[in-house]
């Protein structure tokens, strides 16, 4: 029986985690599901799943939570705040901790998983991309594993030879990720002046939450996912290309020396990557309809529109700058992305942001944890100063 900590129980990862969970109760128990500030989802989903403890990131909502669970009944245990990730992260009940919370938030307690030896398995692209060096180190120190839950790292880990260390001694040329395109693909950018929020959350394939929404809509998902399978896999930027792949069935590519191309394919569906993570090296039900390749008929590939999407070369740019320039990359980004949902800043003025961020912050190396928040600060300050003067 694998015991679960599943941090970021009430987005779309903590949903779909959870559905391939109920299918196999002779497999799977929940041990710890963690919410920013939804309460009352994370109520419900205690009421499903009855673990010993429930996060509240957000301790202002610590009452209104250990009230909830005792009105349902439940005797599940109240752990708040960022610590409060942490200690359940590396519970020694816990098995394996699905790393679900959305952007900088889930960097400490992804980093307790792996050093607590935690099978890990990580949707926060976000942890890699800001202290990817210190999150090898500490799967090296607890001697856990890494298993990636986004799509395309997924696809990518299933199609890589077993032995991963050493990718052109594998016979590897290059790693192709595949991209849906986003919601404004074929769009120039002067047909992009007036997009809303709403305009920008609606993918025509994924179910996503709103920020990750945006991000793909601006293909700096695309990008983040480039500087991720470069530190999770080791390959190089000049062996990551990324193709737009609009039917999204493809979830990524490999490549061979000797012409060989494995691909993965499947439903655009998380659970699929969800249960490979959870059942691996086995295969498990995952709920997802079968790949009807007659139905679908065609695949189409294109080459991202980088003049539009400028997102996606900021990221390569950063990935050769190094240091902490994925961390400014990061956190300029997230700021600029809520200012847009809150209606404070147009659609194209994300990459824009972005970029003056990079511009203004040097890009210093980082040993410690500290250090990569405290320039995960300096960036938030530098990208809202940025953001209110276009206000003004």
């Amino acid at each position: 029986m694998m015991r679960i900590a599943l941090l970021g129980a009430t987005g779309s990862i903590g949903a779909s985690t959870l559905d391939v969970v109920a299918r196999h109760p002779d497999r799977f128990r929940v041990h710890a599901l963690s919410a920013h500030c939804n309460v009352g989802a994370l109520i419900e989903r205690c009421r499903q799943f009855d673990p010993a403890w429930a996060v509240i990131a957000d301790p202002a909502h610590a009452g209104a939570l250990q009230e909830g669970l005792r009105e349902a009944g439940l005797a599940t245990r109240v752990a708040t705040g960022p610590q409060g990730l942490v200690e359940v992260a590396q519970d020694g009940e816990v098995d394996c901790v699905v790393a679900a919370i959305v952007g900088a938030a889930g960097l400490e307690s992804t980093l307790a998983a792996a050093r607590a030896g935690k099978r890990l398995l990580l949707a926060n692209k976000e942890s890699v991309v800001m202290a990817g060096p210190l999150l090898k180190a500490a799967l090296s120190e607890g001697g856990g594993e890494l298993l990636p839950l986004d799509s395309e790292h997924n696809a990518v880990f299933q199609c890589l030879p077993a032995g991963r260390e050493d990718l052109r001694g594998a016979g590897v040329r290059r790693i192709i990720l595949t991209a849906s395109g986003g919601p404004f693909r074929g769009r120039k950018r002067a047909e992009l002046a007036a997009v809303t929020a709403d305009m920008a959350c609606a993918h025509p394939k994924w179910s996503m939450g709103r920020k990750i929404s945006v991000d793909s809509a601006t293909l700096m998902n695309k990008g983040l996912e480039v500087i991720e399978a470069h530190l999770l896999f080791g390959a190089a930027a000049a062996d990551i290309d990324v193709v737009v792949h609009p039917q999204s069935i493809i979830h990524s590519l490999v490549e061979y020396c000797d012409g060989s191309v494995l691909a993965q394919l499947g439903n655009p569906d998380m659970r699929t990557a969800i249960a490979h993570a959870l059942g691996w090296p086995a295969r498990i039900e995952a709920g997802v309809a079968p790949l009807n390749l007659v139905e679908i008929a065609r695949l189409e590939f294109e080459v991202p529109d980088r003049a539009t999407f400028r997102c996606l070369d900021l990221a390569y740019q950063v990935l050769a700058a190094g240091g902490c320039a994925p961390i400014v990359l990061n956190a300029a980004n997230e700021e600029a992305v809520s200012a847009f949902l809150a209606g404070r800043l147009p659609f194209l003025a994300i990459d824009a942001v972005i970029e003056s961020c990079l511009q203004q912050l040097p890009a210093g190396a980082h040993e410690s944890v500290a250090e990569i928040l405290d320039s995960d600060l300096t960036a938030r300050r530098e990208a809202q100063r940025i953001i209110a003067a276009m206000a003004g």
